[in-house]
């Protein structure tokens, strides 16, 4: 019966009909701006109404999840204990990579914060593919395919994800109502909070890798809080276009929509 129940919160956090969708083409020229295609959706926590830019691609179109699966790992890590808090620290493997801030010994906090890849590589290592096999199912995240190896499934385009579904997940978690204990839920919305501003409070997680054809894809999902009224986001970009920046773009994209839509100013 509790999974029955959980199945249906999950399905009616994801679901959007056309009752409750406003679509908005004016946030195009953000995704221009990037020479970036892709989507964006906000979620009205408190009308349940969507603001949508390109609602086939935000309902229908999967990618991989990259970096936002982070969330999931860092919950299936602390829920089985092989991460034993978000200071656990991981020693650094001595590999130099092109970020400078994965080059040292990392807290799991820190390394959420700044997205290290190796350190949550480990933690996946560490929980082992069936385990981290039953977590995915047990959420129904994305496809809930977990191939090649244990450390990458998230980034070689097997596990995939639609952005309304990373809208259930990350709704869900606001909510504790992930099937995870409660204070590890918290933990992690500690480690997504970037900005708590007087007026607003902003929280997400990034994610950057390539599909099949090599073309580079950005993702930022989570919330923005004004006047303790949470409103849930996801952005979703690509680009073929060599010079495009998705890495600073991504946020450069989600501020301007936001700030498009009325946010930071603490007056919706």
């Amino acid at each position: 019966m509790r999974f029955f129940l959980f199945l249906i919160v999950a399905f009616s956090f994801a679901a959007c009909t056309s009752n409750n969708v406003t679509t908005d083409n004016s946030l195009k020229k953000y995704f221009d701006e990037q020479k970036a295609e892709g989507c964006f959706g906000l979620f009205n926590n408190g009308n349940g109404q969507f603001t949508i830019y390109n609602l086939p691609r935000y309902r229908d179109s999967a990618f991989l999840p990259a970096s936002t699966f982070k969330i999931v790992n860092a919950l299936v890590g602390l829920q089985t204990g092989k991460i034993t808090n978000d200071s656990m620290i991981i020693k650094w493997d001595g590999v130099t990579r092109d970020n400078p801030e994965w080059n040292q010994d990392l807290s799991m906090y820190r390394a959420f914060r700044v997205s290290a890849v190796p350190y949550f590589q480990e933690v996946a290592r560490r929980i082992g593919r069936d385990t981290l096999q039953h977590w995915v199912d047990s959420i129904a995240y994305g496809t809930k395919k977990i191939k090649g190896p244990v450390d990458s499934f998230w980034l070689n385009n097997t596990l995939k994800i639609t952005p309304d579904e990373e809208m259930g997940l990350v709704k869900r978690l606001y909510f504790n109502q992930l099937p995870f204990f409660t204070p590890y839920q918290e933990v992690v919305k500690k480690a997504m909070l970037f900005e708590d501003k007087p007026t607003y409070r902003l929280s997400y997680k990034t994610g950057l890798g390539r599909k099949e054809d090599g073309t580079p894809l950005a993702w930022v999902v989570g919330w923005i809080e004004e006047n303790r009224h949470p409103y849930f986001f996801v952005l979703n970009m690509e680009s073929k276009d060599s010079t495009a920046d998705l890495l600073n773009g991504r946020m450069t994209a989600l501020r301007g929509i936001l700030k498009q839509l009325g946010f930071f100013e603490g007056q919706r």
